[in-house]
């Protein structure tokens, strides 16, 4: 993962609250119908937030 971390051009926050039992298909999903985002732009972190604020979910 320290490797992929180079990488990374730009960090997108999902603000609100996620189900972060989704997988990689879910979240890609939600990126693109709520944020209108790319969930497959090289180089882009999106970082989701569950209901406790102790955990956080990420997709490259």
């Amino acid at each position: 993962m320290l490797e992929d971390a180079a990488k990374i051009r730009r960090v997108v926050i999902a603000t609100g609250y996620v189900d972060l039992r989704k997988g990689i298909d879910g979240l890609a999903q939600i990126i693109g119908a709520r944020y209108n985002q790319n969930p497959f732009e090289q180089g882009t972190l999106f970082l989701f937030c569950g209901r406790r604020s102790d955990r956080m979910k990420g997709l490259l």
